[in-house]
């Protein structure tokens, strides 16, 4: 529902301030910091500049100063001279940690207010990190010293900025984290004396990394991320020194990053997308008594965890408590919202088109494949697959795949459903005499096709390329040629059948999915009619199709978003648009929620 916000106006404000903290640490001292910043505007129209650091005068004034803007605006608070003392201190500097923060706030509030969503900061936010300032600085400390790093020297003192210059530091990642990361780490000036940043990411540059990965342009599309983001710092500040790797961490580059390079780092900054990762640069540190700097996205969160030897815990200390999942009988028989339905076609596009091309790819080019799948039930599903999707629906050209969409539409959304209704009539009864379909339990209906809808052939289109994709077969999108061709596929009569077994609990669901069984001699035959045909298939370029939900042009989420609002109809559920659908979908991982990008 649409929300009016009301703002107090700036003259009523400045008296009254309605404060949004930051640090429940520190909560009374973002109303020093108001009364800081009015007594900074009174300072500097009478001196024509800011207070210079740690010069006496100028603290006794500014203290002064403070005391005077609390009576005129009779804000009723008891100044906190030492506060103001420091900020006096830091308010000619510049920390580029700090500019960060204020600027990704900022364009957040722009983002805001030209959109309409998301409720607005209310009404003041102050921000503050006086904890980096070393102790027992003098004014001598923080003179100019006509360098791009003074707004540092102003803050930090000769002394730290020095050390800042001589650090160096293993960067694990150029993604979206990376690339902040090393851009503040090169505004900073981290290792442009003596030290070193090292960067390390395996991953080429895809389109859809250039919405939040800045140090990325359109021209760098498939260039290495850590060569083109060292490049990008490098422009930045050409003082710094920065060397890219390519390499992926684990036990199998330990003869790369070996003893000795990391006995000659000062810490590490993690900018990883999974959890394995994480956890072994973890170990890697504790290891090595080193610093680690951990920090992830999900979507609009995002966190920061600092790992100090001997100080705090280290990452892989403590666990997050299982991800809550949806039960198997409710995803493939019983959604009753709209989270069921995309987690349904999520997992469709995951068997279709990433885990079944995989599977023909691998039995194509590895000798070995099958040999090293587990028997019984699980090989046969392989097996199985692999005879339909190399044998006997092997697409040849683009009309091919479109009668196998066609086909598709028509077993997930008529017949599947059909045949749940022929076990479990609208009228059905529990034991207890009860109706089954109640409370959770939506009764669906069987959708016919109609290519005149056009979430219909929305799926027809999206399952037909992204088909076509996995066979190296050139994509087409012109909807009336798809239309035309897919009114005139036949579709055999469905006639739901007896003895067919649909699990209504979840423990019946994993139990028929435990029951599965192998037939050798089945297996026999199959193998023998794929190895007939390996030299035919010798020359096929399986694609697998990785799911990449910014990428709007290679049919992911148009496909996630056609077969969810398909099943939602189905059972009766407000469908949801693409916008909405790709945040629910981004939001499904497989491993723990620390699996953050």
């Amino acid at each position: 529902m649409p929300t009016s916000v009301h703002f107090k106006s700036m003259r009523d404000a400045l008296k009254d301030p309605e404060i949004l903290p930051t640090d429940f640490a520190k909560f009374e001292q973002p109303y020093q910091h108001h009364i800081c910043h009015l007594a900074l505007s009174e300072f500097q129209k009478s001196a024509g500049r800011n207070p210079k650091p740690y010069k006496a005068e100028d603290n006794a004034t500014f203290v002064n100063l403070c005391k005077e803007v609390n009576e005129k605006h009779s804000l009723g608070l008891e100044v906190n001279a030492q506060l103001c003392e420091e900020f006096a201190n830091g308010c000619s500097g510049q920390l580029v940690g700090v500019q960060a923060f204020i600027g990704g706030t900022a364009a957040q509030e722009v983002m805001k207010a030209c959109s309409g969503k998301f409720m607005p900061t209310k009404q003041w936010l102050y921000f503050d990190c006086v904890e980096v300032i070393p102790p027992g600085l003098k004014e001598a400390d923080c003179e100019s010293t006509d360098s791009r790093y003074d707004g540092q020297v102003l803050c930090l003192g000769k002394e730290m900025n020095a050390k800042i210059a001589d650090q160096k530091w293993f960067v694990v990642g150029a993604g979206a984290i990376g690339c902040e990361l090393l851009k503040n780490f090169a505004m900073m000036g981290v290792g442009h004396n003596k030290g070193m940043l090292t960067v390390t990411d395996m991953d080429t540059i895809e389109r859809s990394n250039l919405n939040r990965q800045f140090l990325f342009r359109s021209w760098d599309v498939t260039k290495m991320k850590s060569d083109t983001a060292c490049n990008a710092v490098k422009e930045m500040n050409p003082d710094i020194n920065v060397t890219s790797h390519q390499n992926r961490v684990g036990p199998e580059t330990e003869k790369v990053y070996t003893d000795s390079f990391f006995a000659d780092l000062h810490g590490v900054a993690n900018a990883l997308d999974n959890v394995d990762a994480r956890s072994y640069m973890d170990r890697r540190c504790v290891y090595y008594k080193l610093p680690l700097l951990e920090s992830g996205t999900l979507g609009t969160k995002g966190n920061v965890q600092i790992v100090l030897p001997h100080i705090t815990e280290s990452y892989s200390s403590s666990q997050d408590p299982p991800e809550k999942t949806i039960p198997m009988c409710t995803l493939k028989n019983f959604p009753n919202a709209i989270e069921h339905t995309i987690q349904w076609a999520r997992d469709q596009f995951e068997g279709l088109f990433t885990k079944t091309a995989e599977n023909c790819h691998k039995f194509i080019t590895e000798p070995k494949f099958l040999e090293k799948q587990k028997s019984g039930g699980a090989l046969m599903s392989i097996l199985e697959g692999l005879r339909k999707d190399l044998s006997r629906e092997r697409p040849n050209d683009f009309t091919d795949c479109i009668r196998w969409a066609r086909m598709l539409f028509e077993d997930n959304f008529h017949n599947t459903i059909a045949q749940l209704l022929y076990n479990f009539p609208p009228d059905q009864k529990t034991s207890s005499g009860a109706p089954f379909w109640s409370g959770p339990k939506r009764c669906p209906a069987a959708i016919d096709f109609d290519a005149n809808d056009s979430e219909h052939l929305d799926f027809i289109v999206a399952a037909a390329n992204l088909r076509a994709f996995n066979y190296s077969i050139p994509t087409n999108k012109n909807r009336d040629f798809i239309k035309g061709h897919v009114t005139n596929v036949t579709v055999p009569a469905f006639k739901p059948r007896s003895g067919v077994k649909i699990a209504v609990t979840e423990h019946e669901a994993e139990n028929m999915h435990n029951d599965d069984e192998s037939d050798s001699d089945k297996a026999k035959c199959i193998l023998e009619e794929l190895n007939a045909k390996m030299d035919q298939l010798r020359s096929l370029n399986i694609q697998v199709a990785d799911f990449e939900k910014d990428d709007d042009t290679n049919f992911h989420m148009d496909f996630i978003t056609a077969c969810s609002n398909a099943r939602a109809a189905s059972y009766r559920i407000a469908a949801a648009n693409k916008h909405k659908t790709k945040l629910i979908a981004g939001k499904i991982i497989l491993q723990s929620p620390r699996q953050l990008q």
